[in-house]
């Protein structure tokens, strides 16, 4: 007897195709700042306990919207170039999606860019570490400008009379994105132009020029003429550029709008088409005869501005901490929720051994951005007492140059292997792992690629060979505690024996650098868990090239605890 077949009626559960089960909740209402237990702990430790309260409400803030939809939205909407008015007229302005003002609003008002330029707390480099690594898990874009106007001031502070009248201005807690006279504004932003077509990171090889209109000398006016390849968010109100004199390469201050309220002489030529920081603008310029100031002495554009590129490196570690914050969060939260072959992701031991392995490197990527950031306050109240060769300088001159060029160059993989926790789900834009993904690079090449940190640091020893006493010295403070970690700082030492050979092991040797300083700081302030696993693994030899690989006898569970929001 034939059967009749039925029609599937709306409503009857065997029939429904659209049930969602198994997918992860939303990442909602998470304080980012209390919930990252290893940066919560690295404040303390570092002596900017005071900051905690307020970095906690940051985090509050920076879980809801700014996370939730203000770092997307400024990507999906990427800034456009507005070369000339309805009527001809030559305006160079940049239009940004309100999501970025917003993320540029929140960077200004909680003093990301001036924290340690106004404040009388102490470690006040430290406490802003901590809110940059906090803010900076919403969205990386907006903190390419917010990093340059930070790190302005230094370099500003060479030309008195010129920091008198921008500072105020550049450490204000108020957001304004008009490019109106500064003399109208309450605040400003500032941006950098250092690199051009021929040279790349030989700034040296510059050919753009200035011609002193005054009489020349610092703090003279001059009139700038050439192009930059790379000028960083142009729609800054004032810029640090460099540009050849008699003399040699100088550096100058250069305004986007002149004191009479007319446009300077500079010119967008086009936005760059990158692979990540889609949210920020980042521009060539051509400059026809652009009215500057001088800042420090003529022939020393490389010492003077050099205090900003330090302090934009500090940046680009705190950064991959953050990214690398970020991508644990995902992977773990993804983890804890998602079930395949009837159990949680995160309880099946390979799954357990790369979610350990990533919380471990971006734990030991924290505890170095901590302890450079203090560092950054040392070597700042040493000079302030008119002490310029201390050890804390030293160490801070050196450890900024090994620690941007390895945690930098950790950060793409780890931004990788995260996403691969997703699966399928984080290949696709909605869950924010490939903007992430992409943006992972970035600190690796900007302020320096990885040759170019890798001979800073054979530069900063010839310059001053203290400093790598002063490194062993921070070394050895852990000395004892672990087997392992002794031997590769013993093995380290040798490695600097052979100098005719030096600069072609570069790279290994800043490696080496690198892990026993995080080693050092993990043993003597992290839990054995944590210690353990990164000396087996990445100092002991018991651990492959890709995460995931850690021993089979680490304590994954007492890991990734610390990092489960």
């Amino acid at each position: 007897m034939a059967t009749v077949s039925q029609t599937p009626r709306e409503g009857d559960s065997h029939y429904r195709t659209h049930t969602v089960f198994n997918q992860v909740p939303a990442l909602e209402g998470i304080d980012v700042f209390a919930s990252n237990l290893p940066l919560v702990e690295a404040t303390e430790r570092e002596g900017a306990g005071w900051v905690r309260e307020r970095a906690s409400a940051l985090g509050r803030f920076v879980g809801g919207e700014p996370q939730q939809q203000w770092g997307r939205l400024a990507n999906e909407n990427e800034p456009q170039l507005r070369t000339f008015d309805r009527y001809g007229n030559r305006i160079d302005e940049v239009e940004f999606h309100p999501a970025w003002h917003q993320l540029m609003t929140m960077g200004v008002e909680h003093e990301l860019h001036s924290l340690p330029w106004t404040s009388d707390e102490p470690f006040a480099h430290t406490a802003r570490a901590a809110l940059y690594m906090t803010a900076m898990q919403a969205e990386a874009g907006f903190c390419c400008p917010i990093t340059m106007t930070f790190a302005a001031i230094p370099a500003l502070r060479a030309q008195p009379e010129l920091a008198a009248e921008w500072e105020p201005l550049l450490t204000a807690t108020t957001y304004d994105p008009r490019l109106i006279p500064v003399s109208e504004k309450a605040s400003a932003i500032a941006g950098m132009a250092m690199t051009e077509k021929q040279g790349g990171s030989d700034v040296r090889a510059n050919t753009t020029v200035a011609r002193a209109l005054n009489g020349g000398g610092a703090g003279a006016e001059y009139e700038i003429t050439g192009h930059k390849w790379f000028c960083s968010a142009p729609m800054c109100d004032v810029f640090l550029v460099l540009a050849q004199t008699d003399e040699g390469l100088s550096c100058f201050l250069l305004p986007r709008i002149l004191p009479d309220g007319e446009r300077n002489q500079f010119h967008i030529q086009r936005l760059k088409d990158k692979l990540g920081n889609r949210s920020n603008a980042s521009s060539e310029i051509e400059l026809h005869g652009a009215w500057a100031r001088m800042v420090g002495e003529p022939g020393r554009g490389v010492p003077t501005i050099i205090e900003m590129v330090g302090h934009t490196r500090l940046d680009c570690v705190i950064g991959a901490a953050a990214g690398m914050r970020t991508g644990v969060v995902n992977a773990t939260h993804h983890a804890a929720h998602r079930q395949a072959f009837g159990r949680t992701l995160i309880d099946q031991p390979l799954m357990r051994n790369v979610l350990a392995d990533l919380c471990l490197e971006s734990e030991a990527t924290t505890a170095l951005a901590m302890r450079l950031s203090r560092a950054y306050d040392e070597a700042h109240a040493d000079a302030e007492s008119g002490d310029d060769d201390t050890d804390a300088q030293l160490f801070k001159r050196l450890a900024t140059a090994v620690g941007k060029y390895w945690t930098c160059k950790r950060a793409p993989n780890h931004a990788f292997e995260s996403l691969e926790c997703l699966g399928g789900n984080g290949y696709v834009e909605e869950s924010g792992m490939p903007r992430l993904y992409r943006e992972a690079p970035l600190a690796s090449i900007w302020e320096g690629s990885g040759n170019v940190m890798s001979l800073d640091v054979l530069r900063a020893l010839t310059r001053s060979p203290r400093a790598l006493e002063v490194f062993f010295d921070e070394l050895h403070q852990a000395q004892g505690a672990d087997k392992r970690l002794d031997a590769r700082v013993h093995a380290l030492e040798g490695q600097f024996a052979d100098s005719a050979t030096l600069e072609t092991r570069a790279r290994r040797v800043v490696e080496g650098m690198a892990l026993c300083l995080q080693g050092s700081l993990l043993v003597r302030n992290a839990p054995a868990a944590v210690a353990d696993a990164f000396c087996a693994s990445r100092l002991g030899g018991d651990g492959g090239l890709e995460y995931g690989t850690l021993p089979a006898g680490s304590d994954f569970e007492a890991i990734i605890d610390r990092s489960l929001v």
